[in-house]
């Protein structure tokens, strides 16, 4: 069962495993009272989320996950993401916004190719793919059943408009390749394909 969670400028999803659950991406600091109406909303409890995964680490996506870690909520750490994890930890600095620094020392590291298995672990039937074109740690989410979650990755719609983005060509031909069903994005509509 897929669960979305708008509360901000980001859209969150949250994925029902037979044996965990998944939250990917959180909105910007400050936002945790909006994200505790949206779990009341959707009949999610806190304690439901067993761990948390940011497509990247912009502000938008990782502004509330250093509080969920706090409740005991762990950060699913994908091995592309492992340098950037403090990138926006200056933003939130100057904009002089409350935020605590992710602890990347407390969180589950998984490479890209040992996703499906872990993520089976949790009876999540699907795989994280480094799809790096909108930044360099930037992953997707795709799931068996043809669902997939990619972030901040461009719409595939407006593939044409660039001309020779080759990372970009290249990922939407990596996450195409996995047959989507239903492609969710952090700051769009979800896409229905035919």
């Amino acid at each position: 069962m897929i669960s979305k969670l708008k509360y901000g400028n980001t859209n969150t999803f949250f994925i029902r495993g037979t044996s965990g659950n998944l939250l990917i991406d959180t909105d910007y600091a400050g936002t945790l009272p909006l994200f505790y109406k949206q779990l009341k909303k959707n009949r999610i409890k806190l304690s439901d989320i067993t761990y948390v995964l940011a497509t990247h680490y912009h502000p938008d996506h990782i502004g509330l996950i250093s509080e969920l870690m706090e409740f005991g909520i762990n950060l699913l750490l994908i091995d592309t993401q492992i340098e950037y994890v403090h990138f926006s930890d200056e933003i939130f600095n100057k904009d002089n916004i409350k935020y605590t620094p992710i602890n990347e020392k407390k969180a589950f590291l998984v490479k890209c190719e040992e996703s499906r298995a872990f993520l089976h672990s949790m009876g999540i039937q699907g795989e994280i793919l480094s799809t790096p074109s909108h930044s360099k740690d930037s992953i997707s989410v795709i799931l068996d059943n043809g669902f997939c979650f990619v972030g901040d990755l461009e719409p595939i719609d407006y593939l044409d408009a660039y001309e020779k983005n080759t990372k970009l060509e290249d990922d939407w031909k990596l996450v195409m390749s996995c047959n989507p069903k239903i492609i969710f994005y952090a700051h769009a509509n979800e896409k229905i394909m035919v």
